[in-house]
């Protein structure tokens, strides 16, 4: 009897997909999904002509599709959820003429949605979300006439809705959110059995047709620029039991708030260390709902529907998750969305406010075979911000039904606090159940970090008060002369902090001194230039890592103004987070997160007991983190940044190996209308740009120059500055350049992984490492460039820089210049020694500096 069918489902398999399936050429059925399978797909795959099901979702799955799938003319259902595959979407699929069921949601496949996706005439489902790349237009669909299920989820689809679309007779899920969809929607009837509409997050705009307004389905149009073509302009259409239409809109307030505290999916208040929690749960509210708390002008929407429990019309009550196995009460009760949640808060008073979000998993538990199995992953964000990408709470918490609660600051500026939990697709779909995914939020709490300025009434009282202060202004007036006169000479550092619009928390320094047993010489870990490094732990159980700046130091001083000003309002996973400060007396303290693993220098090139084993999924996370964080610097943020000294002891990295940027002392704000700045060079040598280093010509091309050369250290494990005038080349990216011209480049990759690197991915990095570190500025691509190559979305252009003789590349003046002043000082360089340096705040001080490898003129 031949084998057909072959499930592993849910079995916690590692490793590669071994290649000997290939020879079961009598399998029909094969599915490999909630694994944790890693490596390509084999093209022996391409073998199995008789499969019908192939699922390989949820597992650790890279590389492309390999064309020999191409063959598999007999599939019916491909699911490819919740992996890491590069490159585009094959257009090879068009092959498969029989298929019915297509899913990649966050596959890691890039767009275009290929044109040959018209031949799969049989599809009943199609899902495709969160793919990259260039926009597209809507694809054709318009001959599958069987289809019932199009869920096109931010898959940078542009132009308007074609009308054909509504023509489309089974259709009963549609699916278009958070796409670039734009136009109107005229008036049309709607497939018959159409049952969810979600269009959330376009650009659509126009009034809202009379169809969609009388379906009385659950219907999404949120966050679009659609008009009420009524009377009134209500925020929230609350007419539709389970349907949302636009969700903002102007707020007259009559009083402003200055904090939130929300029991996120419970019916009752809660009342926890003297806060009250408010319910937020209420009857009727299913995946698209939204519920207005009208007298604190508060509020929530929750996107999506649980499509894939088989239960279209599901209840009310499978958005509440509720446990009795948690004995505190705010973690007992959780709000629950497919897709995304959003809580927002009208009518703050502006300013900078304390976010804390608290979470805990009740619903993936252990209760079947398969419950430990589930993933739940999510990403988080924070006025429009990405403060959380990848987000697992039982990961993060150490356990299921384990109270975890994450604090970030936020700035307000218009009235309006949003927060969004948005699923990108990611994690498991079907552990312990099918439709078990999707944010869950326990608790929100938000407090100001600032004293509230609360606001009056004018009344009758207004004469009385006009009386008093106009006989006070007299004495005000003369105190304040007497003021001025006997502390003119005070320092203005406090007047600076006062005018800067920070987003962090303000410690006291009797905090402070308890979280570092009185700066306990046994905590210290580190020593700068700018002062010591102190590990610590707060109250609640935070570590943390405090640099104690020097107050004598002015250039301390303007260190601490540009930390505080530049970090208090940057939040990414690739960033150091700066928890807040301390200013009392004479002391300035920043407050950090303390990351466990150190620096990406001391971890390749430190003393052998700190090194770490870097494997080249690690390296290859490390680096693409590194790129996302410069990018979000220098094109995301509400701020520009160019860093100006981007190198590895300014890359930390946390339990986990994951990037995050430091040190912003040396950052320099530029102005959008700028090109570039003429400015004092501040930096390290070896991975100063040259235009920067020579003329001091600073713009965004320096920080992306620095990345290059930290790339190349990363794939090679070799230091930039490991060579010397005796060696045949001047450093790193000198024999970098000769190996490209050689065509040797794979020579570069670390000795230490062998043969266990993915080829591919590590020529990719070593390409744009050099493209990076191009002689001319203007050659150099942009970081969100850099990204997309690294991750093999966008194609490396073929200007790399050449190899340059010793005497005439510019890119090597500086490191001549420096070793010739070193020798005539009568210094020996020893790159390995000296010229290494650990900047993190786990081990040493967040803004270290090097006498000999740093410098400002």
């Amino acid at each position: 009897m031949q084998l057909e069918y072959i499930s592993v489902f849910g079995n916690r398999l590692s490793g590669n997909i071994p290649t000997y399936l290939g020879n079961i050429t009598s399998l029909t059925y094969l599915d490999l999904e909630a694994n944790q399978f890693s490596g390509q797909v084999p093209p022996e795959i391409g073998k199995l002509v008789n499969l019908r099901t192939l699922r390989l979702s949820s597992n650790g799955l890279t590389g492309n599709l390999p064309v020999q799938l191409e063959a598999l003319k007999n599939l019916t259902d491909f699911r490819i959820n919740d992996n890491n595959f590069n490159g585009s979407i094959p257009a090879f699929i068009w092959n498969w003429k029989k298929l019915e069921r297509l899913e990649m949601q966050a596959s890691g496949l890039e767009g275009p949605i290929p044109s040959s996706i018209s031949a799969l005439e049989n599809l009943v489902t199609l899902i495709i979300s969160d793919i990259n790349g260039a926009t597209q237009p809507f694809p054709y669909l318009w001959n599958m006439t069987a289809i019932n299920r199009i869920i096109l989820k931010k898959c940078n689809i542009v132009g308007q809705i074609p009308q054909e679309t509504w023509q489309m007779s089974k259709l009963r899920v549609l699916d278009l959110s958070f796409n670039l969809l734009s136009g109107q929607l005229v008036e049309v009837t709607l497939p018959k059995d159409l049952k969810f509409l979600y269009l959330t997050g376009n650009n659509l705009s126009g009034n809202i047709p009379a169809s969609i307004l009388s379906t009385g389905l659950p219907v999404d149009l949120s966050y679009n620029n659609f008009t009420w073509p009524g009377p009134d302009q209500p925020a929230c259409l609350r007419k539709f039991k389970r349907g949302v239409i636009p969700c903002r809109s102007d707020f007259k307030c009559q009083k402003y708030w200055h904090s939130m505290y929300i029991n996120c999916g419970g019916t009752n208040d809660v009342k926890m260390n003297g806060t009250m929690y408010v319910g937020d749960a209420t009857s009727g509210l299913g995946g698209a709902a939204t519920l207005y708390g009208n007298n604190d002008n508060w509020g929530f929407s929750s996107t999506g529907d649980f499509r894939d429990d088989n239960d279209e019309l599901n209840a009310a009550s499978r958005y509440l998750v509720q446990s009795t196995s948690m004995s505190n009460q705010l973690y007992a009760t959780a709000r629950l969305s497919p897709l995304s949640i959003t809580y927002f808060r009208y009518c703050l008073e502006n300013g900078s406010y304390s976010v804390r979000l608290h979470f805990a998993e009740i619903e993936i538990i252990n209760s079947t075979r398969y419950g430990r199995l589930g993933r739940r992953i999510f990403n988080i964000y924070i006025q429009d911000q990405l403060v959380e990408e990848n987000f697992n709470i039982e990961a993060e918490a150490g356990g299921i039904l384990t109270p975890l609660t994450k604090h970030y600051n936020a700035n307000v500026t218009n009235g309006e606090l949003e927060i969004r939990f948005y699923w990108a697709g990611k994690g498991t779909q079907a552990i312990p159940s099918r439709g078990v995914h999707g944010p869950l939020i326990s608790a929100i709490s938000v407090d100001p970090n600032f004293k509230p300025q609360h606001k009056e009434n004018k009344t009758k009282t207004v004469p009385i008060i006009i009386g008093v202060v106009g006989s006070f202004l007299v004495f005000l007036a003369s105190g304040i002369f007497i003021w001025m006169y006997c502390f003119k000479a005070k320092s203005h550092r406090e007047q600076d902090l006062r005018g800067l619009d920070l987003q962090t928390v303000s410690f006291t320094l009797k905090q402070i001194k308890a979280a570092t047993n009185n700066f306990d010489s046994g905590n210290k870990i580190g020593e700068g230039g700018f002062g010591p490094v102190y590990k610590g732990q707060l109250a609640d159980g935070t570590i943390i890592a405090v640099k104690q700046l020097s107050s004598k130091s002015s250039q301390g001083n303007r260190e601490f103004l540009n930390e505080m000003g530049m970090f208090s309002c940057l939040q990414h996973p690739n960033l150091v987070k700066l928890y807040g400060c301390c200013i009392e007396g004479n002391q300035l303290l920043l407050v950090y997160e303390y990351l466990e693993n150190n620096s990406l220098s001391r971890a390749l090139f430190g003393p052998e007991y700190s090194r770490i084993n870097l494997d080249w999924p690690t390296r290859q996370k490390i680096c693409v983190g590194i790129a996302k964080g410069i990018a979000f610097l220098h094109e995301e943020s509400r701020l520009k940044i160019v860093h100006r000294d981007i190198k590895g002891t300014n890359v930390l990295l946390d339990r986990d190996l994951n990037p995050k940027i430091s040190d912003f002392g040396l950052a320099k704000l530029s102005d959008e209308d700028k090109t570039h700045i003429s400015t004092r060079i501040a930096g390290t040598i070896g991975y100063i740009a040259p235009e920067y280093a020579l003329w001091g010509y600073l713009t965004y091309k320096a920080d992306v120059y620095s990345f290059g050369i930290v790339a190349l250290e990363l794939v090679s494990g070799k230091h930039n500055m490991n060579y010397g005038p005796v060696d045949e080349y001047t450093c790193l990216l000198d024999w970098a350049c000769h190996l490209q011209q050689s065509g040797k480049l794979l020579e570069l990759v670390d000795d230490k992984l062998g043969s266990d690197y993915n080829k591919s991915e590590a020529e990719r990095m070593i390409k744009v490492a050099l493209l990076c570190t191009n002689a001319s500025p203007s050659l150099r691509p942009t970081m969100s460039d850099v990204v997309g190559m690294l991750e093999g979305t966008i194609t490396i252009p073929d200007v790399i820089p050449n190899a340059s003789s010793y005497n005439e590349d510019l890119r090597f003046k500086a490191i001549r210049d420096h070793r010739s002043y070193m020798s005539s000082q009568g210094h020996t360089s020893t790159p390995a020694g000296s010229l290494f340096e650990s900047s993190s705040t786990s081990a040493r001080d967040i803004n270290e500096t090097n006498e000999e490898s740093c410098i400002e003129v």
